[in-house]
């Protein structure tokens, strides 16, 4: 597959990007290298292979729900750096 320069530039505008001719021609050159190794993949028969949403297979490590016992108000606010009653005093970030 190849890709041209104008392809590059339209690209580059896109993103609001500048390149000097000398980076239009390495870009230009590299994502042809690029789309081409891709399109070796359209090559490959995958018709057997179990289509997959991760490369490793993950698990997550879920514990039930137990009911405990909080932190008294006094032992969670022992740290704030201000606290007004039993809470804490953080910046208004909405106006």
């Amino acid at each position: 597959m190849s890709i041209t320069k104008e392809e590059v530039l339209h690209v580059a505008h896109l993103a609001r990007l500048e390149f000097s001719e000398e980076e239009v021609t390495r870009f230009t050159e590299q994502l042809a290298d690029i789309l081409s190794y891709v399109a070796k993949l359209n090559e490959l028969d995958t018709s057997h292979v179990e289509p997959t949403y991760h490369a490793l297979k993950l698990t997550n490590v879920f514990r039930e729900d137990e009911v405990k016992e909080s932190l008294p108000p006094e032992k969670a606010l022992q740290n704030a750096p201000e606290r007004e009653d039993n809470f804490f005093v953080v910046p208004k970030v909405i106006k």
